[in-house]
């Protein structure tokens, strides 16, 4: 009877285990942005398609921001635990020309997902939101999308410079992870294309495995290159008429009349960053760019996530009580920089 209690009693813990491990949630890392006034913008140089002028001031109150973009396997668990759907289909380069075209792979592709923590891509607007209200709705926690103006106040943590780190963009190498010599080379190499990089080496062909560089000066890695950043805010042509109070701007949205040759009739939106297929200029902190709402593309796009301070209250007491019952853990990268 003794042997038999005790079968039970080890069957029901093996199970608790393996249940709490199928259940497991990855908490990002998040970083505190203390409030402040910045100058968003610029009115040097030009954008393309989606403009970065005029520019102009904006208070920014706190807010926390994720430490690390999204990665492939904090993704994964959202799917897993959610069945959630994502497209099968992303873009990407085209060889031999500067076009883009839409081919078969999804987030979990190989091509796209060489191990678990690398940047999610292939993923849309849409996919992101699901991801942050699902976080949200396990935590306890509010997660979601920065503005674009809390993104660009971050992504500067202070710099009214070119970059985070200054104007010299022979440094971007050691703080990003953008269009190098290595990518320029693989570009050769797989595409048949010519495209000149930074005169620096990054030591990653593509994405990278997130925390690989040098963070900015609040400790955020990655906001330059790698994957651009989806945010809240809808596509506006100019920053004329903007909001003033670092919130997201979703009024008034624009769309392009084509965009990749197809004919859009609904609002585009705005991811910030740059990718690694972008270097020197194309890196300036300053720049935007634009996607549909739906689109999953593997030309170097991803997201991080926000959320209020008045909203974390809770996160202490969340991380502390799930994490004895082993369902949460939070995220930081262990990779090493890759050597030549």
């Amino acid at each position: 009877m003794k042997s038999t209690i005790l079968v039970v009693l080890v069957t029901m813990f093996l199970w608790s285990l393996g249940s709490a491990a199928e259940q497991e949630i990855i908490l990002p890392s998040m970083v505190s942005i203390p409030a402040g006034t910045f100058t968003m913008g610029s009115d040097t140089g030009e954008g393309f398609k989606v403009f970065h002028s005029p520019a102009h001031e904006v208070r920014v109150k706190t807010f926390q921001l994720s430490r690390y973009e999204v990665t492939v396997k904090e993704f994964r668990k959202f799917v897993e635990a959610t069945n959630h759907k994502t497209r099968t289909q992303c873009w990407k380069r085209k060889a031999g020309t500067s076009e883009i075209e839409m081919v078969d792979g999804q987030w979990n592709s190989p091509a796209y997902a060489p191990t678990e923590n690398y940047p999610v891509m292939c993923v849309g607007r849409d996919d992101a939101k699901a991801y942050a209200a699902w976080l949200s709705k396990k935590t306890g926690n509010q997660y979601r999308l920065p503005s674009e103006a809390e993104w660009e106040y971050a992504a500067r943590a202070g710099s009214k410079e070119n970059y985070f780190f200054g104007n010299n963009e022979q440094q971007l190498c050691e703080f990003a992870n953008v269009l190098d010599e290595s990518g320029s080379a693989a570009f050769k190499r797989d595409l048949g294309v010519d495209w000149p990089g930074v005169k620096c080496n990054d030591k990653a062909e593509y994405t990278s495995a997130v925390g690989m560089y040098k963070p900015n000066a609040f400790g955020l890695y990655d906001m330059i290159g790698n994957v651009g950043e989806l945010v809240e805010d809808c596509q506006h042509f100019y920053y004329t008429g903007a909001p003033k109070d670092g919130s997201a701007w979703v009024t008034g949205c624009e769309d392009n009349v084509y965009f990749f040759g197809l004919l859009r009739s609904t609002p585009m939106f705005i991811h910030r960053g740059g990718n690694y297929g972008l270097g020197g200029s194309g890196s300036h902190i300053f720049l935007r760019g634009h996607t549909g709402g739906d689109n999953a593309s593997s030309l170097g796009e991803g997201f991080r996530l926000a959320m209020d301070v008045d909203s974390t209250p809770s996160q202490t007491n969340v991380q502390h009580t799930e994490n004895t019952r082993g369902l949460l853990t939070e995220y930081s990268p262990t990779q090493k920089k890759p050597e030549n």
